[in-house]
C-alpha cells in the first residue's frame, strides 16, 4: 500500500497581525492586542486561512515537509551493478558521463502523521484555522489602519477581527483571490462575498488528466477558475454553483456569461453580435466532403529507399505525405521521430547525425549534472527545484504504469522518465515542470528507448506545445477560440445546440487540447495520431480538425437524446479509449479537403489552417497536401455541407475576428 500523507505549502505569510481578545475594536490600549502570523496554507489541495498567535506558530520545515511519499521512484536504490538491467545499453559516446547517469537514490524514510496545523498540545484560544469553502465574506473597514472580519456560511460561529497594524491586508486579498473569487456585496461596498468551487467539484477538476484520482497541472492551482473551466471534462452535477456563487449573490442573466469568461480568461473575445466593419455573407456552402482512405504503415524497406549513400533523406516531401497516409511501422519509429521532431535535419548525413549526437549529449549531461550535484543543504533554499522535484517523483510514480515499459516497482523506465523531466527544468528553468508534460515525455521514451534522445525529441515537441503549459495559458485560449470558429462554420446548428446548453465555449476539450488526445486513445494509437501529426499535413492546426472530427461523429447521439450541460460533459468523458483513431484521421482529412476546396472561405478560417489565398478552391492535388486516396461520397456525405450555416459574420478589415449568427 502507499503511505499516505499531507502534502502542505505556504502560499502567503504575513506578521504583525493583531486580534483584540477584549472585543473592543476601538479600544487602542496595546496590552489588549495580540500579535501573530496570518497565512495561507495549501493543505494536500485545501486551501486554510491561519492564524496564530506568536508563542503558537508553526514549524515551517515540518509543514513543508511531512507526508513525503515513500513510494516514489527516486526512493530506492540502483547501483552500478545494475546498470545491466537497463533497457538499452547507452552509446559509447556517453560513458564519461556513467557517474552522473549512474541511478543512486537511496530510500528515504517516510514521515508518518497528517501533517495537521493544529499541535495536539498548548492550543490557544486565539488559534484561527479556517477553510476558505467555509468563508461567506469578507468584511474590510478601515481606521487607520485594515481591520478584516470573516464571517463563515455557520453564522453561529463568530471570529475575531484581524487588526494590519502593519499593513499586508491587500496583499492577503490579493492572494485569497488566487483560490476564490472575491465580488462586492450589492447591498455592503465594504464586504466581499467569498465563492470558491465545490468540494465534488474541485475533485473532479483534480481528477482531470488522470482517471485514477491524480492530479491536474500543478500551475492552475494559482487560478483555480482557468482550472474550473479546464476540468469542465471531468464535471457532472457542480459546475454551475461555481458560476452562480453563493445564494445571495445575484445570478448573471446569459447574456453576461461571456463578459464572466472574459474575466475568468483574459484575452478571450466572445462576439455575439455585429460589429462595424463586418461584412455579412448570407451562405457558404463547403461542397461535398471526400471520403478518405487510409494507407499502410511506411515499412522499414520503404524508409531506406528515401536515403541517400551518405545517409540524408531524400524525396522528404513525399516520404512525409506516406508518414501521414498511413503511419510508421514501428520499427521505423526511433529513426522517423528524430526527423519529424526536428532533432535531425532531413538534410543532414549519418556522419553529421553522429557528430550532433556527440554535442548533444554532452550538454544533456551537463545539465543534468547541475540538479544532480545538488545537495540537500542547497535545495532547502531553492523552493522552486523543490517543488519541480517533488512534483516530478510524484507523477512518475503514476504515469503509464500498465505499459510494460513503466511497470513494476524497480523499473529503469520510470528513473529515466524522472532524470529527463529533472533535466527539462535546467533546460527551460522558467517553465520547469507542470503536470501532464510526464504524459508527453512517455511515448517519446517508450520509442526512443534511449535518456538522451528522448530528452531532445521531448525538448522539440515542448517547443511545438510550450504555450499549453505557460502559467497564462495564452496556447489554450488561442486554441479553443479557433476550435469554436471552426466547429460554427462546419456546423452552426450543432453549435448552437451546445450554446443553448451552455457548452458552446467548448471547454470539454481541454484536455484533448492541453495533451494532444493522450488520456482519450489507446497507447499504440496514440504513438500512430502523433507522428501523423508531427508532418503537419495536410494543414496547420491539423489537431482541432481531430477534435472536429470526434465531435462531428458525437453531435448526432447528443441532440438526438437531447443531453444537457452535465450529460454532454459527462458523454464526451467517456469516450476516452472508445475513439477509433483511423475513422478519426480520415473524416479529419476530409474536413480538411472539404475546407480546402471552398472558394468563400473566410480569413479567419484561412489563417487558422494556414491556408493560402491561391489553395482555397483549388484542385486538391495542387494544394500542397498529399494526394487523397478518395472514395465516392455517401449520400450523407453530399449532403455534409454548410448550406445549414445561414448568416455568419466575416470581417472585412481584420482576419483575426469572426463571429457567426444563426
Amino acid at each position: 500500500m502507499m503511505a499516505a500523507g499531507y502534502v502542505q505549502k505556504v502560499v502567503f505569510e504575513h506578521d504583525g497581525v493583531f486580534i483584540r481578545p477584549n472585543g473592543d475594536e476601538d479600544s487602542m490600549e496595546q496590552d489588549v492586542l495580540i500579535s501573530g502570523t496570518l497565512r495561507i496554507v495549501d493543505k494536500d489541495g485545501d486551501i486554510m486561512v491561519d492564524y496564530r498567535p506568536l508563542e503558537d506558530t508553526v514549524d515551517m520545515f515540518n509543514m513543508q515537509c511531512a507526508g513525503k511519499d515513500s513510494s516514489s521512484v527516486v526512493q530506492w536504490s540502483q547501483g552500478p551493478a545494475d546498470r545491466t538491467q537497463q533497457l538499452e545499453t547507452q552509446h559509447s559516446y556517453e560513458t564519461e558521463w556513467d557517474m552522473v547517469n549512474a541511478v543512486s537514490f537511496k530510500k528515504k524514510p517516510w514521515v508518518n502523521g497528517d501533517g495537521s496545523l493544529n499541535h495536539s498540545h498548548e492550543r490557544s484560544r486565539w488559534v484561527l484555522t479556517v477553510s476558505i469553502s467555509d468563508l461567506r465574506s469578507v468584511t474590510v473597514r478601515t481606521q487607520g489602519w485594515s481591520v478584516l472580519t470573516f464571517k463563515l456560511k455557520d453564522c453561529s460561529t463568530n471570529l475575531p477581527a484581524l487588526h494590519f497594524h502593519q499593513g499586508g491586508s491587500r496583499e492577503f486579498l490579493d492572494s485569497l483571490r488566487r483560490f476564490a473569487l472575491l465580488t462586492e456585496c450589492p447591498d455592503d461596498d465594504q464586504c466581499l462575498m467569498v465563492n470558491t468551487p465545490n468540494k465534488a467539484l474541485s475533485q473532479s477538476f483534480e481528477n482531470l488528466l488522470d482517471d485514477n484520482n491524480f492530479g491536474i497541472i500543478h500551475k492552475l492551482r494559482k487560478d483555480p477558475y482557468v482550472t474550473t473551466l479546464g476540468g469542465f471534462s471531468k464535471v457532472t452535477n457542480y459546475i454551475f454553483d461555481a458560476f452562480r456563487g453563493t445564494e445571495e449573490q445575484h445570478q448573471r442573466p446569459p447574456e453576461e456569461v461571456p463578459d464572466l469568461l472574459g474575466e475568468v480568461i483574459p484575452g478571450l473575445e466572445i462576439n455575439q453580435q455585429a460589429e462595424p466593419g463586418f461584412e455579412v455573407i448570407t451562405r457558404i456552402d463547403l461542397g461535398v466532403r471526400p471520403q478518405v482512405m487510409r494507407a499502410e504503415p511506411l515499412s522499414m524497406e520503404d524508409w531506406i529507399k528515401h536515403q541517400d549513400l551518405d545517409g540524408s533523406m531524400v524525396r522528404t516531401n513525399q516520404l512525409k505525405q506516406n508518414i501521414f497516409r498511413g503511419g510508421l511501422s514501428h520499427a521505423v519509429r526511433k529513426e522517423a521521430w528524430k526527423f519529424l521532431l526536428g532533432y535531425f535535419p532531413w538534410d543532414s548525413s549519418l556522419e553529421d547525425r553522429k557528430f550532433l549526437q556527440r554535442q548533444k549529449t554532452d550538454e544533456y549531461f551537463r545539465m543534468k549534472l547541475q540538479w544532480k550535484s545538488v545537495s540537500e543543504e542547497q535545495e532547502k533554499r531553492n523552493s522552486r527545484l523543490r517543488d519541480y522535484r517533488s512534483l516530478i517523483e510524484k507523477d512518475v510514480n503514476r504515469t503509464d504504469r500498465t505499459n510494460r515499459f513503466y511497470e513494476g516497482i524497480d523499473n529503469p523506465g520510470l528513473v529515466l522518465l524522472h532524470d529527463i523531466l529533472m533535466t527539462y527544468c535546467m533546460y527551460d528553468f522558467d517553465l520547469g515542470y507542470v503536470q501532464g508534460m510526464s504524459d508527453l515525455l512517455s511515448p517519446i521514451l517508450y520509442v526512443m528507448e534511449n535518456e538522451v534522445d528522448a530528452f531532445w525529441c521531448f525538448v522539440s515537441f515542448m517547443d511545438q506545445v510550450h504555450q499549453n503549459f505557460e502559467e497564462q495559458m495564452q496556447g489554450m485560449k488561442t486554441q479553443l477560440i479557433h476550435l469554436s470558429s471552426l466547429l460554427r462554420l462546419l456546423d452552426v446548428s450543432f453549435w448552437n445546440y451546445l450554446e443553448s446548453q451552455d457548452s458552446g465555449f467548448l471547454y470539454f476539450c481541454f484536455r484533448w487540447l492541453l495533451i494532444r488526445f493522450k488520456r482519450e486513445l489507446s497507447f499504440q494509437d496514440v504513438l500512430r495520431l502523433w507522428e501523423v501529426m508531427w508532418t503537419a499535413l495536410p494543414c496547420q492546426n491539423f489537431h482541432l480538425l481531430i477534435c472536429c472530427s470526434i465531435l462531428d461523429s458525437e453531435k448526432r447521439k447528443i441532440m438526438e437524446e437531447n443531453y444537457g450541460f452535465n450529460e454532454i460533459l459527462k458523454h464526451i468523458n467517456e469516450l476516452s479509449m472508445k475513439l477509433d483513431i483511423e475513422e478519426i484521421l480520415q473524416k479529419a482529412e476530409g474536413i480538411s479537403l472539404q475546407l480546402r476546396s471552398c472558394k468563400d472561405l473566410p480569413d479567419s478560417i484561412t489563417d487558422i489552417l494556414g491556408f493560402s489565398a491561391e489553395e482555397c478552391g483549388s484542385d486538391l492535388r495542387d494544394a500542397g497536401s498529399p494526394a487523397p486516396l478518395t472514395a465516392p461520397p455517401s449520400v450523407s456525405q453530399r449532403q455534409d455541407t454548410c448550406s445549414n450555416v445561414q448568416g455568419h459574420l466575416r470581417d472585412s478589415s481584420s482576419h483575426n475576428k469572426v463571429a457567426f449568427i444563426s
